[in-house]
């Protein structure tokens, strides 16, 4: 006996909304390990001195496109955490999923929907396994400084935020116009959602990506001068 049609349908709806939302995927179901990444490329001179790269939590102003050259292997397996639905948060995510479709990454997307689904979307992300997680959302920034110390063996990239006191793990891109880094301390007093323009976000992902991905983790990258 088949079950009732309206029994199906919500079995099916409910299996499509426990899949994570996949951006630029190779078929890679995520259950076997892979090769560590590694970068395709090298950064442009005036990314960081390699004789005297940045202490952690330090600062650095990279040369405007010193990161161009830097792109992840095929493959690369990227969770796009994210909260909110103000226009920097979407410019943001729409930056990420144009960078993983030029460069051939494997994306899945995590959305906090609620306030209560901070640290288990961060969970969430986590369970996949990713190569790198890349953190979208103001909102994001104290639950991130809560679990991320805990997890030192996963890389972590925050766009147009930053956490007060990362760990080597966590890295982060910022600007004067974002600059925001946890409620302990306030939305700066530069902060100007202007500033979140398609063009800077664009190389916000792509540097912070090309730091990771060289093993310039736990800094800062201001982009100031883009």
């Amino acid at each position: 006996m088949h079950p009732p049609l309206r029994a199906v349908a919500a079995l099916t709806t409910a299996v499509v909304l426990a899949l994570p939302l996949t951006g630029c995927t190779s078929g890679d179901d995520w259950s076997r390990p892979h090769p560590e990444p590694t970068a395709v490329g090298a950064p442009g001179p005036g990314f960081v001195d390699p004789a005297d790269p940045p202490a952690p939590e330090a600062t650095a102003t990279p040369r405007p496109g010193s990161w161009t050259g830097v792109h992840p292997p095929d493959g690369y397996r990227v969770v796009l955490l994210t909260t909110g639905d103000d226009r920097p948060t979407k410019t943001l995510v729409k930056a990420v999923e144009d960078w993983a479709e030029d460069e051939h990454v494997d994306l899945r997307t995590v959305t906090a929907a609620h306030p209560a689904r901070l640290i288990p979307s961060i969970t969430d992300a986590l369970d996949l396994h990713p190569d790198l997680v890349v953190s979208v959302g103001n909102d994001l920034v104290d639950p991130l400084a809560t679990v991320t110390p805990n997890h030192l063996s996963q890389q972590f990239l925050v766009v147009g935020a930053e956490l007060a006191e990362p760990t080597g793990n966590v890295t982060a891109v910022d600007w004067s116009g974002a600059s925001f880094r946890g409620e302990g301390l306030g939305m700066s007093s530069t902060y100007d959602a202007t500033t979140f323009t398609a063009t800077r976000c664009a190389a916000a992902i792509r540097a912070g990506a090309a730091a990771v991905l060289t093993g310039v983790t736990g800094i800062v990258l201001w982009l100031d001068r883009h």
